[in-house]
């Protein structure tokens, strides 16, 4: 018998299995190609077909590349004059230099995904209030998990359930419960600097990391923990330490004992009491949910009202005029007493001072949203999956909008509130817009304006030779080197 008889009959299942094997490698790398260049082009072509300008779409890394390489150019800059808040260049080079050569909106690309930049602060609004369900909150899965879940990250009927249980922790009344705490971290922070003043009454310190610790403090008495390192450092053990002392306050309350004035407290009071649309109770958040929510409002709480006293002292260090008469509006307030509720609420020079120093200085340099459903705004039929970018620096200083002062520090444009401070009534966005709204923004205010005030009762400020002018967005608009101050005793 011929060898090669024995062995031909098995050819055609060598090739079958070669052909399978080919098209099962055929497959994820057709979707890959379509993801990362033939997609991009659909959209890129839809986008610039209806007039849309901007950068062009290069495989794969989008502009990533030139984002990085401005950052870094920006960065590298000799620090900016003092008493500068023409700021958007040096924070957001990429952005600012893009809308300067295309206009606005326009298409740049965050890796294979268009990115609309929009400055009009009309369009942004019909953006964020969500009107045709149309969009959603851009995704990062890791830097959620790691840091937080909860309320901010989710969409449909999972966000409505929890924002309607985390409403009413954020109510006025309630959160005027809390400034016991509020108090207690302010005099342990104005006291460890009283004594840490030298012999003429001085002392030069950098405030960007004494007051992320006060508000640090703040979050761990609204959520407290035995453990006073970073989450972030800790995830495990500060979920662990949270399922402890949430059990033990259900358990607690399910007992008949009142809950606590801490943000914990009126949370999970809330929770147990939700009701649905037509007042039935229904089941309220989960204990991992109550646990994702309370790191959620640890790391956004700290980081926001930290970033707004730090800019908030340095400013004030710049403009000593506006430092004085705050000053003076606390004192006639307050005397060296302790601030009270009904007194911050009358506060009306601070209260300026800090919109004034969250439109030149926002937390959040922008904001994003993605399409999931084609969406028309402004004229411009969007596809899915284009991000939406809403920058706020660029808009908190744009002169078409705040007028030709808008790159000076000047309070008092707020005098009539915040609706008639600009020619648009809705273009400040420190903390967003529509449903989304920033749900801890009074939280944030009233953590900040008593801070605030209980520095200005016993100190005045100036920015140490240390200090230099080099704003910079790292999560959050920071001073690149710190915020060095010197801080002198008010005698009594």
């Amino acid at each position: 018998m011929d060898p090669e008889s024995l062995t031909s009959p098995a050819l055609p299942w060598s090739y079958l299995a070669c052909g399978l094997l080919g098209l099962a490698l055929l497959w994820p790398a057709t979707r890959l190609l379509d993801q990362l260049w033939r997609r991009p082009r659909r959209l890129e072509r839809a986008l610039r077909g209806q007039g849309l300008r901007g950068t062009r779409y290069r495989f794969l890394a989008g502009d990533a590349i030139d984002y990085g390489r401005q950052n870094k150019e920006a960065w590298a800059k000799p620090p900016l004059p003092l008493r500068c808040h023409d700021i958007g260049a040096r924070v957001t080079p990429f952005l600012h230099g893009t809308v300067r050569e295309h206009g606005a909106p326009c298409v740049s690309w965050f890796g294979p995904v268009p990115k609309v930049t929009i400055t009009d602060p009309r369009l942004v609004r019909e953006v964020m209030a969500g009107k045709f369900g149309h969009v959603q909150k851009v995704k990062f899965p890791a830097l959620a998990k790691l840091l937080a879940l909860g309320v901010g990250n989710y969409e449909g009927e999972k966000w409505v359930k929890h924002r309607r249980i985390l409403n009413p922790a954020f109510h006025a009344e309630k959160l005027k419960l809390m400034l016991p705490a509020f108090a207690s971290c302010c005099q342990e922070l104005v006291g460890r600097w009283t004594q840490s003043l030298g012999p003429d009454g001085s002392w030069e310190v950098d405030v960007c990391s004494e007051l992320q610790t006060l508000t640090g403090d703040y979050e761990r008495e609204s959520f407290p923990t035995k453990n006073n390192r970073r989450m972030r450092q800790v995830n495990n053990e500060i979920e662990s330490i949270l399922r402890g002392l949430i059990a033990k306050r259900m358990q607690a309350i399910e007992e008949g004992e009142s809950t606590k004035d801490d943000l914990l407290g009126l949370l999970l009071e809330s929770n147990m009491a939700d009701k649905d649309a037509d007042g039935l109770s229904v089941r309220g958040m989960s204990t991992e949910e109550v646990i994702e929510e309370c790191k959620l409002f640890y790391f956004a709480g700290m980081e926001t009202t930290s970033v707004l006293l730090t800019w908030t002292m340095v400013v004030l260090s710049m403009h000593p005029e506006w430092q004085d008469r705050a000053r003076e509006e606390v004192l006639r307030l307050f005397g060296k007493h302790e601030i009270n509720y009904e007194g911050i609420n009358r506060l009306k020079t601070v209260t300026m001072i800090l919109y004034e120093v969250l439109r030149l200085y926002p937390p959040a340099s922008a904001f994003t949203r993605q399409t999931y459903k084609e969406i028309e705004i402004g004229g411009i039929k969007y596809p899915a999956g284009v991000i939406f970018e809403m920058p706020v620096l660029y808009i908190h200083h744009d002169a078409d909008i705040w007028g030709d002062d808008v790159h000076q520090f000047r309070p008092d444009r707020f005098a009539e509130g915040i609706s008639k401070a600009s020619k648009d009534p809705g273009a400040f966005l420190p903390f967003g817009w529509g449903p989304r709204t920033c749900i801890g923004q009074n939280f944030a205010l009233l953590e900040a304006k008593m801070a605030l005030c209980m520095i200005l009762q016993r100190f005045e400020f100036d920015l140490a030779p240390e200090y230099t002018h080099a704003p910079h967005t790292v999560m959050m608009l920071r001073p690149m080197h710190g915020a060095q101050v010197r801080l002198q005793a008010i005698s009594s």
